[in-house]
């Protein structure tokens, strides 16, 4: 409550008494610690040396020796979820999260968009004397906002953070990011040829920030969310920290697991007898096809090459990372504020199992429901982490580094998908050291332990607006209590169709995978896990204990009215990514860009996936005219309409398939010209990609034709948006290099029509609206 005016008014301000008490902004309570919350993606249990894991992790291990290593934290099993509750401390359908934003729907909890009674930390914390800033992935944006000229509702500064520099997507390319400062889009500052990756980049950020905040407001504390791009795909490594693993990976992914196990054991994460459970546990009429694991003895020899070295680039991609932060730490404690920050170091799901059986140097091929190639896969070994790549690894590394549980990401039903690392370290206010922490928690609960460790109480009316509960209990009771039993009572699961629920150390998991499209939810059968005796769920007592099955399964119902859960959803990834969604422009046929402007990010560009299409540029060009017309996507998917050695070239590289597809004209002669291409879908190959025939047109000739593929699903989950007169981030023909900026004459504009009209009955309208503009 605002307080009132105690001061005296009269008419002459000389008899008149201040009181500047109603007007000055609160402060935070004195001696309340900067907080750094890091937070990885797609990282299983196993994968990091604090738990045994074989990547090395120097910055992670030293705040383990000084703080605290959880054993039993939990995430969404997926990135956007869980991200909503590290923002809100609400329950991610409560957020409206229930999915990634690429696949959001139309129903209450799954729309995208968090509602005004999710208050965030950031505003809690910026209202209570903090400052708040954000440092990398976002992925709470809702597609049709992620533009120049999108609403600015969702974006972080509105979020209750007064700095971000980041990606709003759900991945980026590391040598080639697309970045967001504040609330404007930027080029990045220097190319990966100068040293650039995104993570380095991302640390001096964070440095800069808290450095510029220290040298106005020294007594201040701060709130900064570090969410790097790693260990997410691309997985995007400096050769050098690659170096550091080769051959550490070539005993494979089930010897890997028997060895992590007995290391979790070893220290303490795991108890003694803790086993495996097997690398396929979903019946075959269940199971998610894509998610097979390929026993390491069945891998052929070149298979486990490629393999291991992927292994290898993912480890070097997060030690590097991992050393970035270690930059962070070291600038905390000579500027002498280490001890009084808390920290929490922890990931936001399993490991990822979107490389599918056979890996891949193009993760976007998951994303449209294209399998990869072994061969194709191997011509890339020695480019694996580099620019040449948008790689992942197998399912087989999926399972290892989430052992020694089932399943990983995106299975929220098992602690492979949701059992993540969690370190806190606070030596103010933390007296234990290097020990570990056993008690039972989820991402709610951290920003209970936020506010509590910061004295504030989440508001119950936040501008105006009544807020929704906190989902969560705070942890810090476990800080000095290595012994008190778990605070927390009831959690449910649910994710992509599947469903789980922890209750007082009993768990039921439904047997169903996530991205199906198998549907009959009221048919799952229900297991049961003991986690007191159990920790690997690992022995199903469903059949011994039904009433204790029908008790959890019917606590799993009242959650999901309670924080409107249904309708279920286990649709494939390609059938959720193309739902249509409100736009906040009209649904049209003919699309007009111009030159001089920023790229268009594909959520609200003209979409020409699973279509024909047809662009049409309006020139004026020079005899030594070249560089880019049009180009959207990048080398691992999209097209580009470019002039180089005086040739007009049209390329559509599908998915990164050698070889692009290209189409080129005669020499052009100066002058006007209308420069297009138009492309006539005449049915669907054998994974739903478009087959049809193209052709490349100057003025009324075409100049070139033949058979072409196009993409079904997105070029990219972000950045790489629609450009004209150069092309952003990742070039998309290996033809020439980003970004390769128009010179010798003048592009009017570019209209990419999706109607059914052809090409030339178009050329004459479209040209005439250009020429208006």
């Amino acid at each position: 409550m605002a307080k009132e005016f105690q001061g005296t008014i009269k008419l002459d301000v000389r008899d008149s008494v201040p009181d500047w008490g109603p007007f000055e902004l609160t402060r935070a309570k004195e001696g309340a610690p900067n907080i750094l919350v890091i937070l990885y993606d797609d990282t299983g249990m196993a994968s990091w040396s604090p738990y045994g894991g074989r990547i090395n992790m120097p910055t992670l291990d030293r705040l383990a020796q000084n703080g605290l290593t959880y054993t039993q934290w939990h995430t969404t099993a997926l990135c956007s979820p869980t991200r909503s509750v590290f923002l809100t401390g609400r329950n991610h359908h409560v957020n409206n999260v229930a999915c990634i934003m690429e696949g959001t729907n139309g129903f209450p909890g799954a729309s995208g968009r968090i509602p005004a009674e999710c208050a965030t930390i950031g505003q809690v914390l910026q209202d209570n004397g903090y400052s708040t800033f954000w440092v990398g992935k976002d992925h709470n944006v809702p597609e049709e906002d992620n533009s120049a000229g999108g609403s600015r509702s969702a974006w972080p500064l509105s979020m209750g953070f007064d700095r971000f520099y980041g990606f709003l997507g759900g991945e980026t390319n590391n040598w080639y990011p697309d970045l967001v400062e504040d609330s404007h889009y930027i080029e990045q500052p220097y190319s990966p040829e100068d040293g650039y990756h995104l993570s380095k980049d991302m640390a001096d950020q964070a440095i800069r920030m808290i450095r510029d905040q220290k040298s106005g407001n020294p007594s201040k504390p701060w709130y900064m969310w570090f969410c790097p791009g790693a260990n997410h795909a691309p997985h995007h490594s400096p050769a050098e920290y690659t170096a550091k693993y080769k051959g550490m990976f070539d005993d494979g992914y089930d010897a890997y697991r028997e060895w992590v196990l007995q290391r979790m054991i070893d220290r303490g994460i795991l108890p003694e007898g803790t086993p495996l459970t097997p690398f396929n546990p979903l019946p075959e009429d269940q199971a998610n096809a894509a998610d097979y694991v390929k026993p390491w003895d069945q891998c052929s020899d070149d298979e486990k090459r490629l393999f291991s070295r992927m292994a290898e680039v993912f480890a070097g991609f997060s030690e590097y990372t991992d050393a970035q932060i270690g930059r962070m730490v070291d600038y905390l404690e000579q500027s002498g504020q280490l001890d009084n920050t808390l920290i929490f170091y922890c990931a936001d799901n399993g490991a990822s199992g979107e490389g599918s059986t056979s890996g891949s140097v193009n993760e976007n091929k998951f994303f449209n429901g294209f399998p990869d190639d072994v061969e194709e896969n191997l011509q890339y070994l020695d480019a694996l982490g580099s620019p040449d790549t948008y790689n992942h690894y197998p399912t087989g590394w999926a399972a290892a580094f989430s052992a020694p549980f089932q399943m990983f990401k995106r299975y929220s039903q098992y602690a492979g998908g949701t059992c993540d690392p969690m370190i806190i370290h606070w030596p103010a206010g933390i007296k234990a050291k290097g020990e570990i922490r056993h008690q039972y928690h989820h991402v709610t609960d951290i920003v209970p332990t936020i506010l509590d460790v910061a004295g504030i109480d989440m508001p119950d009316v936040y501008r105006g607006v009544e807020q929704k509960p906190l989902n969560g209990v705070s942890m810090r009771y476990s800080f000095d209590g290595a012994d008190a039993p778990t605070a927390k009572q009831r959690q449910y699961y649910c994710m992509l169709g599947t469903r789980g629920l922890w209750q007082d150390g009993w768990k039921v998991a439904a047997v169903h995978a996530p991205l199906t499209g198998h549907g009959r939810f009221d048919e799952d059968e229900w297991e049961l896990y003991n986690l007191e005796e159990d920790r690997a769920e690992a022995h199903n007592l469903a059949a011994d204990y039904p009433e204790k099955v029908q008790e959890l399964v019917a606590a799993w119902f009242e959650e999901a009215e309670a924080n409107q859960v249904l309708p279920l959803d286990d649709r494939s990834a390609l059938e959720q990514l193309t739902v249509e969604r409100p736009q906040a422009e009209p649904s049209r046929n003919r699309y007009i860009y111009y030159p001089d402007s920023g790229a268009v990010p594909e959520g609200v560009a003209v979409s020409v996936r699973g279509r024909s299409y047809k662009i049409i540029a309006d020139v004026d060009i020079t005899e030594d005219a070249e560089g880019v017309i049009f180009a959207h996507g990048s080398r691992f998917g999209g097209h580009s309409l470019f002039i180089k050695n005086r040739k007009l070239h049209y390329v559509y590289n599908f998915l990164g398939v050698k070889p692009e597809q290209t189409f080129v004209s005669d020499v052009l002669p100066a002058g006007k010209h209308a420069l297009g291409v138009e492309f006539v879908r005449e049915g669907a190959g054998e994974f739903r990609e478009s087959l049809g025939t193209a052709k490349l047109y100057v003025d009324d000739q075409v100049v070139d034709s033949g058979p072409m593929r196009t993409q079904t699903g997105k070029f990219t989950l972000c950045g790489d948006g629609l450009c004209v007169g150069f092309d952003s981030g990742d070039n998309v023909s290996r033809d020439y290099t980003s970004p390769f900026a128009f010179t010798g004459g003048r592009i009017y504009g570019v209209a990419v029509d999706v109607s059914p009209e052809a090409y030339l009955d178009l050329e004459t309208e479209a040209l005439a609206v250009l020429s208006r503009e």
